[in-house]
């Protein structure tokens, strides 16, 4: 389970986070929403521990972040914003080279590895140097390698962003996957039907704050849209926050 509690966050004279707070629970897939600039990627390079909050804690399987950092890291998978694949490797040596990292030794490396390559469906590229990889094969690379030491948190930013229509259905296969698991996936996103059919609760987020906490169906019942696009544009049209 993932817990903000009351982060900021500015630079220079503009607050990025201005008292982001909520929950993402274990079993549920959990939704960030926001216009650009709401400061969504702010806030989760706060909760992976990239960013330092000025004020506000965050809290990891009940670990606070910046009490124990490397803890907080063991439990965090992360597909941050920038891929940052090592171009010269392999699928297979990139996520060999993260499991390292995290202490594995190489029996259960080589079974974390082979378990991802199946579930993304990457047999055909795993041996391959990702240079001159599509945007596709490095989102699957890059979520190989950030699961491979087994987190019960994950945290995407646009995991879907240029990926084709087989990729994309696939890669919300794969979340719903990790949800049925009873992890906490946790994700951002631009595309509305992408969050409405995936999210077991939504936070929506405009001018550093959190403006509305729910369901896709609480948040149009609240609103009185008819879809979650128009839900979404009300909300942040009119900074009342909503909360069910």
């Amino acid at each position: 389970m993932i817990e903000l509690k009351d982060l900021h966050k500015a630079f220079g004279t503009v607050k990025a986070v201005d008292g982001v707070s909520f929950t993402a629970r274990d079993g549920e897939i959990t939704g960030l929403l926001g216009p650009n600039g709401a400061g969504k990627t702010t806030t989760l390079r706060m909760l992976y521990t990239l960013m330092k909050p000025d004020a506000g804690r965050v809290l990891v399987d009940g670990i606070d972040a910046a009490r124990d950092p490397v803890s907080v890291r063991r439990r965090l998978g992360v597909l941050p914003d920038a891929r940052g694949l090592y171009k010269r490797l392999t699928a297979r040596e990139n996520i060999a080279y993260f499991g390292r990292l995290q202490g594995l030794d190489e029996a259960a490396l080589r079974a974390r590895s082979d378990a991802l390559i199946a579930a993304l469906d990457m047999a055909d590229i795993a041996d391959r140097r990702t240079e001159g990889f599509s945007q596709g094969q490095r989102v699957k690379t890059a979520i190989a390698r950030a699961l491979v030491h087994d987190p019960r948190n994950i945290i995407l930013d646009e995991p879907t962003n240029g990926l084709d229509v087989m990729a994309t259905r696939a890669m919300r296969a794969f979340l719903r996957r990790l949800r049925d698991e009873g992890r906490c996936v946790l994700f951002s996103s631009h595309i509305m039907q992408e969050v409405a059919a995936l999210c077991d609760r939504i936070v929506v987020i405009a001018h550093g704050r959190v403006v509305a906490d729910g369901s896709a169906d609480a948040l149009r019942a609240q609103t009185g849209e008819a879809n979650l696009e128009d839900a979404f544009v009300k909300i942040i049209g009119s900074g009342e926050g909503l909360a069910a």
